[in-house]
């Protein structure tokens, strides 16, 4: 062997045992250091695998640039490019990022279809000594499993869903449950949103509806079939997510617990959870607006009087009367078989020990 031959050896040995096929469970994947994905931004904030760090091999631009050159110009001349820029991204990579890696250091790997992105981050990993290992199917494939598996994953369940009118404290009772070692899955937290016209949450924009099923995919994952989830009673959409369709029709046939919280205490708890909205009149008068098909413009201008004179007790005990009380009466005993005789929960007020001590009381 010359020294030429000895100076490339390392970088091209074959690559063996570089796959990992799907599908693959919540736990094989706990079972990796890192789960690399290296598509684009952009790519990875639609959606991503549970716990994905990203480390692009072509960013958003340089995508489009060698995407445009393979369509325009010829494939030969878009690998030329792509090649030198993947290659700088990786170096750029393992400069920034790897270079404190143990030699056990085990990450995973994957790109849109396990081609050629994913492989050569992998080839570069593995010829340092890395034993990383490359996703098979990649991202399209992932995303396939997570439709079936939420077909059939919500069927394993037990539910217990959490009811009550608006300003009853239901997220504050689903924290409580989740702090005494209930299984929860809180939708609200999934979607980032309150899950009514005024829930956006301030700051924080929604995830896509494929990373929100991911998410969802992976906290049914963790969960323990032979115990209860508790769930809050959702609409089929929190803001503008769906919930997927086997697991609204799961909660929707499940036992239900009715939390019940004086009027007074609704108001307070409102005034607290959306603050922001009263510290920003206008951000309020634009959700208020999107209730015109439901509501008279008489009413509508009432709820925004308040608000301008700074009535805001009244402002949201009038808004519980003739907006929130109705419609959650409406939705509930007509999606919901069991709203009729659900178990009802008193909470004498809207403290974190009332919650704390409703939820000691509730099944494991």
């Amino acid at each position: 062997m010359t020294a030429a031959d000895q100076r490339i050896t390392p970088f091209a040995a074959p690559i063996k045992n570089s796959l990992r096929s799907l599908p693959i469970s919540l736990e094989e994947i706990d079972t990796f250091d890192n789960v690399i994905d290296v598509r684009s931004p952009g790519e990875y904030g639609e959606d991503h695998m549970p716990g994905a760090v990203n480390f692009p091999v072509l960013d958003d631009a340089e995508r489009v640039r060698i995407g445009t050159m393979y369509k325009q110009r010829s494939a030969f001349e878009a690998k030329k490019l792509g090649a030198a820029l993947v290659a700088r991204n990786i170096a750029s990579h393992i400069e920034k990022s790897f270079l404190d890696k143990p030699k056990s250091w085990k990450p995973l790997v994957y790109c849109w279809r396990g081609g050629s992105r994913s492989a050569a981050m992998v080839h570069i990993l593995r010829s340092i000594g890395w034993p990383a290992l490359q996703l098979d199917g990649g991202h399209k494939g992932w995303r396939g499993q997570v439709i079936r598996d939420l077909e059939a994953l919500p069927e394993k369940f037990s539910f217990l869903v959490v009811c009550g009118r608006t300003g009853s404290g239901k997220s504050r009772l689903l924290d409580a449950l989740e702090r005494t070692d209930r299984q929860v899955l809180d939708l609200e937290k999934l979607a980032a949103h309150k899950g009514s016209v005024l829930g956006d949450l301030p700051g924080q924009a929604q995830p896509a509806q494929k990373l929100f099923e991911s998410r969802v995919w992976a906290a049914l994952s963790r969960f323990d079939v032979s115990r209860p989830v508790y769930v809050e009673a959702e609409s089929k959409k929190v803001g503008s997510l769906r919930v997927p369709d086997v697991l609204i029709q799961r909660m929707r046939q499940s036992p239900c617990y009715d939390v019940q919280t004086p009027d007074a205490q609704r108001v307070q708890l409102l005034r607290e959870e959306y603050a922001h909205l009263i510290a920003a009149p206008d951000l309020l008068f634009a959700k208020l607006d999107c209730l015109t098909a439901l509501h008279p413009a008489m009413k509508i201008a009432e709820w925004k009087a308040l608000a301008t004179r700074g009535l805001w007790s009244e402002f949201v005990a009038d808004m519980l009367i003739h907006h929130y009380d109705p419609a959650y009466a409406r939705s509930m005993f007509k999606n919901f078989v069991h709203a009729k005789n659900a178990t009802s929960l008193i909470a004498a007020d809207i403290a974190d020990a009332a919650f704390q001590s409703l939820a000691r009381g509730l099944p494991r």
